[in-house]
């Protein structure tokens, strides 16, 4: 009881004297409880029930007593503009937290607060006078614009009103209107003017001098500051805005904030110049926003807004980093002729309806990783610099149900992912959805990236160390203590890693050495021999096709990957063939047929690797796997040959055959390169003439026939007195001809939309 008595006494102050007073006076009692020990708990629960009902009875304390808004009145405005405070380092009007009734009732007061506020903030002088409406509210419309400087757009007006800060500032609305030159000409009064640079043709502008702080305030009416220009921040965190606001062809020369903010009605920044960093985070848009043709000088963040209705940023600039991560819009959304200097973030953006990037430009990337695009997005005609492209990783897409945009053989360059697991289904998605609009080359270039992080994901996996595998010396050569290896050990003899992360659950593995090394470690099972060569096999076939044939995908690589074949073939069989001996009687070509057979080599090598250049995706790797197929065994088949010199019958006359009784192109699928042994093919097959100056381009067509089976004449090898290594050469370009023409059918029925439709019709 004697607690209770002292936690009340102190609530209520009071004094310490009677405290101890009681204190004795229960002390005594304390002494008599034997005798008195009924009358005692009586007086205890009596003195209990009293305390108890003083609680209800006694008045609040002041500070429990919440603060709520004063109305305003005319003689609590003169006050408040008299006695300005300082905030933030600037005089400010404070108007915090009261009701501002602003409505045509009140038609005297209101007069008198324009007018009053007008005179004290468009006072001249270096200082400037802010407003604070923070937690207030607002009955009526609210004319911000009014409360501004109204001065003409030219520089002798100017110069005789502001500071020569202020002046920097709106001289700099010159430089933007300049830039805006070089999209189209601006519509904004005062963009005009300032080009113009005529005094009788300016327009005039309401310049707010100070800092406009907003927080917390509910707007009951229309806002509407158009055509005015903030030299100081603008704050208007929290701000609720009930109806209507009009920012039109604003300047906001310093930071903007609306984060929080909740516009119920439809918001207006149409022509808006943000100079500076502009806050819209968590912002939501209960009604239509419009943005269009503003013009973003520095960060923009949207994340975390919500747009219920159109949102509009159409011919809009934005300088620096957009951000609208985690946005969510529920209905369509606008970006046409858009230009993004720098990178666009809308990753985990949520978009219900419509995204329209139509005739946009995007210097930088584009992230839309595990966002979710749920109806269509529309990436027609827009342009992409070199660097440019969309990082679709986690994407959340359905082509059953939305629909992805954009120029056929250009947008399925830019989509990108980052790595192969967890992105498989959208790939999928993604080359279906183009399927499904005929953009063959888009869905094709989608499977290329799939199988190219395939390949990186494959070699991953024979050049990493596997933990689970891995010695204890070998993990120490690798960057980890004896410690960390050690308990590494010790941990997989319990079980095996299932996946790297959980190396940071033992404890001696910092997150330090986790990031230095997980790039050259995998957790796997433990691979037999057979697994390895298995996977082995996997990545050189991979890698052949995708260097080859872009997988399938590109048939002007594959045609100059045979153009290449078909020239050097060509040439090495006119070589073997002309080129026999230089004594004791000279076999040698004449002048004019070496040079024809180079230039014409020149010319289709050139072609050939144009082609290359152009389509492959890593074109000297391309190369070099050619050389490895198309040099070392020809080139050693070709240094034995004369090596050891040719001494055979028939030594001046062509080992190549023709069939002379037809001339006609013609497709021969089942032809083999040397002639059968029957003598009537002797007589039907006639050895080349190496006196006719075209001969030359008959080593072209039997490269050509041995390759893909096409041919303006029936050449071969004849049967008798050949040496065997000519016939090597020949049964070698043969079997890779089999193997082309796999490939190319295989690219052709991947890249035609008729052959198409037979192996990916739904």
């Amino acid at each position: 009881m004697l607690r209770l008595f002292c936690h009340f006494s102190y609530l209520q102050k009071w004094d310490f004297s009677h405290l101890w007073q009681i204190k004795n006076t229960i002390k005594k009692i304390n002494l008599l409880s034997a005798e008195l020990g009924k009358i005692i708990i009586s007086n205890s629960v009596i003195i209990s029930f009293v305390c108890i009902f003083a609680i209800f009875l006694l008045p609040i304390p002041t500070f429990a007593v919440p603060n709520e808004p004063i109305t305003l009145t005319w003689e609590l405005l003169q006050e408040r503009v008299k006695t300005p405070i300082l905030r933030d380092g600037n005089l400010t009007v404070d108007l915090k937290k009261m009701v501002i009734d602003l409505r045509p009732e009140n038609a005297i007061f209101r007069d008198n607060f324009y007018q009053l506020l007008r005179k004290e903030l468009q006072r001249t002088g270096a200082t400037a006078l802010g407003l604070d409406l923070s937690n207030s509210v607002i009955e009526g419309d609210f004319y911000g614009s009014d409360l501004g400087l109204r001065t003409p757009l030219y520089a002798q007006g100017i110069a005789q009103i502001f500071t020569h800060t202020e002046q920097q500032q709106l001289e700099s609305l010159r430089s933007i209107c300049l830039q805006s030159l070089a999209r189209a000409f601006p519509n904004a009064k005062d963009c005009k003017s300032l080009l113009n640079n005529q005094s009788n043709n300016s327009s005039s502008i309401a310049v707010f001098r100070g800092a406009l702080i907003m927080v917390g305030s509910r707007f009951n009416g229309e806002v509407k500051f158009p055509n005015t220009f903030f030299l100081q921040p603008v704050n208007a965190q929290g701000a609720n805005f009930l109806k209507p606001t009009n920012w039109d062809e604003s300047r906001f020369g310093r930071t903007v904030s609306f984060s929080g903010a909740i516009f119920h009605a439809l918001s207006s920044f149409e022509g808006s110049i943000f100079f500076e960093k502009a806050n819209f985070q968590n912002i939501k848009f209960l009604d239509a926003a419009n943005f269009q043709g503003d013009v973003f000088c520095d960060d923009v963040k949207f994340n975390q807004g919500k747009f219920q209705q159109v949102v509009r940023f159409n011919s809009s600039y934005w300088q620096k980093k957009a951000d609208f991560s985690s946005a969510i819009f529920n209905n369509q959304v606008n970006f046409n002729q858009v230009n993004f200097h720098q990178s666009l973030l809308m990753k985990d953006a949520i978009f219900k309806q419509a995204l329209i990037f139509r005739e946009s430009e995007f210097n930088e990337s584009v992230d839309l990783q595990s966002a979710s695009i749920l109806n269509q997005a529309d990436f027609s005609d827009v342009k992409f610099a070199e660097t440019a492209f969309l990082n679709v990783s986690g994407l959340v897409f359905n082509s059953n149900q939305a629909k992805i945009l954009g120029n056929v053989g250009e947008i399925g360059k830019k989509l990108i992912v980052l790595r192969l697991r967890g992105n498989q289904n959208i790939l999928r998605n993604l080359s279906q959805n183009f399927r499904l609009q005929q953009q063959v080359s888009d869905a094709n270039q989608l499977e290329y990236t799939k199988q190219r992080l395939r390949l990186i994901e494959l070699s991953h996996q024979l050049l990493a160390i596997n933990i689970n595998t891995a010695a204890v010396n070998r993990l120490i050569n690798l960057g980890f203590s004896a410690t960390q290896a050690a308990e590494i050990n010790q941990y997989r003899q319990i079980k095996h890693f299932r996946n790297i992360s959980e190396l940071l659950v033992l404890p001696d593995v910092d997150l330090e050495i986790y990031n230095q090394l997980r790039e050259r470690i995998i957790a796997t099972e433990p691979l037999v021999f057979s697994g390895w060569v298995v996977k082995s096999l996997n990545w050189l076939l991979l890698s052949l096709l995708l260097l080859l044939s872009g997988y399938g995908t590109n048939f002007w690589l594959v045609f100059g990957v045979g153009g290449v074949v078909i020239s050097c073939f060509g040439v090495l069989f006119w070589l073997v063939d002309r080129c026999r001996r230089l004594s004791p009687v000279a076999i040698i070509p004449r002048y004019y047929e070496t040079v024809c057979i180079l230039l014409s080599f020149i010319g289709s090598i050139s072609g050939s690797l144009l082609a290359i250049f152009r389509n492959s995706g890593s074109p000297w790797l391309t190369l070099l796997c050619l050389f490895m197929i198309i040099f070392p065994l020809p080139g050693i088949l070709l240094w034995r040959l004369y090596k050891q010199g040719r001494y055979h019958d028939l030594m001046d006359v062509s080992y190549f055959r023709e069939d002379g009784t037809l001339r006609q192109l013609r497709l021969l699928i089942g032809r083999l390169p040397v002639i059968p042994r029957n003598p009537s093919f002797r007589e039907r097959y006639m050895p080349l003439l190496w006196d006719r100056c075209w001969n030359w381009l008959n080593y072209y067509d039997f490269s050509l026939n041995n390759l893909v089976r096409l041919g303006f004449n029936d050449i071969r090898l004849r049967d008798e007195h050949l040496p065997g290594i000519i016939s090597i050469l020949a049964w070698y370009q043969w079997s890779l001809g089999l193997l082309y023409i796999i490939l190319a059918g295989w690219t052709l029925s991947r890249t035609i939309p008729g052959l198409n439709l037979l192996i990916y019709l739904k």
